[in-house]
């Protein structure tokens, strides 16, 4: 049997001062939770899923509550989800109203015969299979308005702004060895309506196969897509190069190329894993071995034992 793996980002780019705190404590909060599902012999695909789930829900992040707003002042978010087993995967696109559009990605994986569905279509669908809505505002956080607001300035710079990323990903191997990723995104601030980025794409947002690894990825979402930056992750790895080796080489080539930068959170079908960035910061944990490492800037690696960072998470950080 395997020894569980997860791993988690919180998006790729600067993350401010303020957020520092927030942020590091968002992604280990969810590498616990995923962890505990693993942990329970629980599956890799319940447990990104759950990760995710975690992190939409946490305002530090742009991904369901906290989520960037488009030219309009709505949110519109992205999600899939993908096992790795059958490369079986689930997405959903600029859909609004939702608390959590990794649960919608998940049963369109599972509930249909399709692999992504958009905007009005998935929205149809969340009501057939009973997703509740939620009024967009309550998706609103203050600062994503303020974001917004600022952006509209004629003089302004949305460009400045989109560094600030977070998108939300999980990647992780079970006691059963399957590999499973998840992501998701409210996209960039002041997008057109209907922008859909790298995250909904399956091989640029996310990719699993048992037979190699899994991994997530978050940044500029239209250099992400012009070299499908997971499935060449991916590919490395089947060339033989370590996660690590991997993810550098190809967010490399990302940045050479076409001028782009972001990060990647990879697990292999072994358990190495790996988290890498080109951008300032990334937020990311893993938990393997019930020892949680964790970081944002490049070199920063903390680690705690589970047991105790359990207990801290308890009396709130």
């Amino acid at each position: 049997r395997m020894k569980p793996v997860i791993v988690v980002h919180g998006g790729a780019g600067r993350i401010f001062k303020e957020r520092e705190e927030g942020s590091r404590a968002g992604v280990v909060r969810a590498a616990l939770q995923g962890y505990g599902i693993l942990k329970q012999g629980g599956s890799a695909l319940d447990a990104v899923e759950e990760a995710v789930r975690s992190m939409e829900d946490d305002p530090h992040f742009n991904a369901g509550c906290g989520s960037v707003l488009n030219e309009k002042g709505e949110v519109e978010m992205d999600a899939i989800i993908m096992d790795g087993k059958k490369l079986d995967s689930g997405a959903v696109s600029a859909v609004k109203c939702i608390a959590n559009p990794i649960k919608l990605a998940r049963l369109v994986m599972e509930k249909t015969k399709h692999m992504l569905l958009t905007d009005h279509g998935a929205h149809l669908f969340a009501q057939a299979v009973g997703i509740p809505e939620i009024p967009g505002e309550k998706l609103i956080t203050q600062r994503s308005r303020e974001r917004w607001k600022k952006n509209l300035e004629p003089d302004s710079n949305p460009e400045e702004f989109q560094k600030d990323l977070g998108t939300v990903g999980a990647v992780a191997i079970d006691s059963e060895g399957n590999v499973a990723c998840a992501t998701s995104t409210g996209g960039l601030s002041n997008k057109l309506i209907g922008r859909v980025g790298d995250t909904a794409c399956i091989g640029s947002g996310g990719y699993a196969d048992n037979h190699s690894g899994a991994t997530s990825t978050t940044g500029h979402g239209e250099s992400i897509m012009k070299v499908v930056l997971a499935r060449l992750i991916l590919y490395h790895m089947e060339q033989g190069m370590s996660p690590e080796m991997a993810a550098d080489t190809a967010l490399d080539y990302m940045k050479t190329r076409v001028g782009g930068l972001g990060g990647v959170i990879v697990v292999s079908n072994s358990g190495e894993w790996a988290a890498r960035f080109s951008t300032k910061q990334m937020a990311w944990a893993t938990v393997k071995d019930d020892q949680l490492h964790y970081g944002i800037y490049a070199g920063e690696r903390h680690t705690k034992s589970v047991e105790e960072a359990l207990r801290s998470e308890s009396e709130g950080f």
